[in-house]
Formats: structure tokens, sequence, C-alpha cells
């Protein structure tokens, strides 16, 4: 199934790009959560011109992330959770907690979607934590989990 992509789609790609997926993946979660919209000839060239817009925007928005990416990286995100005696979580550490725990120390706000947990937080300690800021622009943030 051919589609055109309305937002950025991790793996995928971003704004007006066209895209090859399964139909399954396209009629049930591209398409219905306005990600994604069919393909034509006449959407095909309105594409054109959003790629270009886009491509604009994109020069200015790369300083903007590297400065985003240096401020994010120089915070120590501390992060409380309820554990147990041996230090392991009642639960895990959810992306939203990290983006309130960013807030919380004076970082900026970011979009939950853009920000990624490699393997589940279940226990105290430092973890990495990855942010998108851009597609060329990637910050990794240390958040320490403390018992609490």
């Amino acid at each position: 199934m051919k589609l055109i992509l309305t937002q950025e789609v991790t793996g995928l790609g971003g704004p007006g790009d066209i895209v090859e997926v399964k139909d399954g993946y396209g009629r049930n979660y591209l398409v219905p959560r306005g990600l994604a919209m069919g393909w034509t000839k006449g959407a095909e060239k309105q594409i054109v011109g959003i790629r270009k817009a886009r491509q604009v925007r994109e020069v200015r928005e790369v300083g903007q992330a590297r400065e985003i990416k240096n401020e994010l990286e120089a915070l120590s995100v501390r992060l409380s959770a309820k554990a147990g005696e041996t230090g392991r979580l009642f639960g895990s550490v959810t992306v939203a907690d990290v983006v309130a725990a960013v807030q919380a120390c004076g970082g900026p706000e970011l979009d939950r979607r853009r920000v990624e947990i490699g393997a589940p937080i279940k226990s105290v300690g430092a973890h990495q934590v990855s942010v998108r800021l851009h597609p060329e622009v990637s910050a990794t943030i240390t958040l320490e989990v403390v018992p609490g």
C-alpha cells in the first residue's frame, strides 16, 4: 500500500514522504490515526510544495534543536519512584514520567512521542533515555531513578 505521511513516524519518515507499507499497517494504524493519507498523483503534487516548505523550516530548526540538545544533556534529571528494598521498582518508569521529570528540573517542554526509552526502566539507578529533537539531532538524557 502506497501512502503519503502527514506526520513524522519513527522508522518510516517525516511529513511529505511517500512510503510503501503493508496493507494492514496502513489501513489499521497509519490512516485512522491521521499519520498518513492515501497516495494519488494529485496528492503527490501537493506534497512537493510541502517538502519545499519543510526544507526551509528544517534549516532553522537544526540550530534550535542543537541548542535544546546542549540544554538537555547539561541537566541532571532525578525521578523519584516507589521501590522495594532490593531496588526494584513497583511498576516501571514511563515516557510521561520522564517528560514530567525533565520539566521539574527546569528543562524544556518535550513531546512524549519523541522520547524513546530503550529497555523498560524497572530499577533504581542511572539510565539513558534518548530524545529525537530533529531527524539529524538526538539528545541523550541521563535519568537517575531514586527510591521515593
